[in-house]
């Protein structure tokens, strides 16, 4: 059974800080992969306070806005969940989702650690990057990082390599092929594919869409 309070505690931990962050990697991103975990694990065998807790935490420290560091992330849960006497067991199923949650973990040889919590959580975070909520972040994202919405001369790069996508610096559109029309078929759950189909195609309407004003067609 979920400790209530371990909950609150953590939602208050991580309210606190990302309180000045990045408007796609927010609380309220946080807040809607919690939403979405929880909708997914009503369906699947899992252990509740395992993916709630990954599911907060899993942001707690995004690379991206940490040169890269892919290490900070896990340590603050640790330290946070070691603060909250949380047992040994559940400290390391967490920090192990939290190091294997990326995109990028699946370029390349990708991830060694695999468990049903981590699909669950891995597919809450993969449904709030498309459809509308996924557009909205990776244009605030492209703006946070001052690219260009769209240039047809720079084509989608999709076959890179982890290095590559870390340290790309692609116009916004080029997002979409590299990454946010892959998700639909690297959900791991029944739930979490279902849920991305509408999203997926919500997605291919905004391109077409897109392609057409851009080309003064519409």
């Amino acid at each position: 059974m979920t400790d209530v309070k371990l909950i609150e505690n953590t939602i208050a931990f991580v309210k606190k800080e990302l309180k000045d962050a990045e408007g796609g990697h927010d609380w309220f991103h946080i807040e809607r992969v919690y939403k979405n975990t929880i909708n997914i694990a009503k369906q699947e065998s899992v252990n509740l306070e395992v993916v709630q807790l990954g599911a907060l935490l899993h942001d707690i420290a995004d690379s991206k806005f940490h040169n890269g560091d892919e290490t900070i992330g896990p340590k603050k849960a640790r330290e946070f969940l070691f603060s909250q006497n949380v047992s040994s067991e559940v400290i390391e199923h967490v920090v192990s989702i939290i190091a294997n949650m990326s995109f990028s973990k699946s370029l390349g040889k990708g991830g060694l650690f695999t468990s049903p919590e981590l699909e669950v959580v891995q597919d809450a975070d993969r449904l709030d990057a498309i459809g509308a909520i996924g557009i909205a972040r990776a244009f605030n994202y492209g703006g946070f990082k001052n690219r260009a919405l769209y240039n047809p001369d720079i084509k989608p790069n999709l076959n890179m390599s982890k290095a590559e996508y870390k340290t790309s610096t692609a116009p916004t559109i080029n997002h979409f092929y590299e990454k946010l029309l892959l998700l639909k078929d690297n959900m791991n759950t029944k739930t979490g594919k279902r849920l991305a189909e509408k999203r997926h195609k919500f997605m291919l309407q905004y391109l077409d869409q897109f392609y057409a004003e851009w080309d003064g067609k519409k």
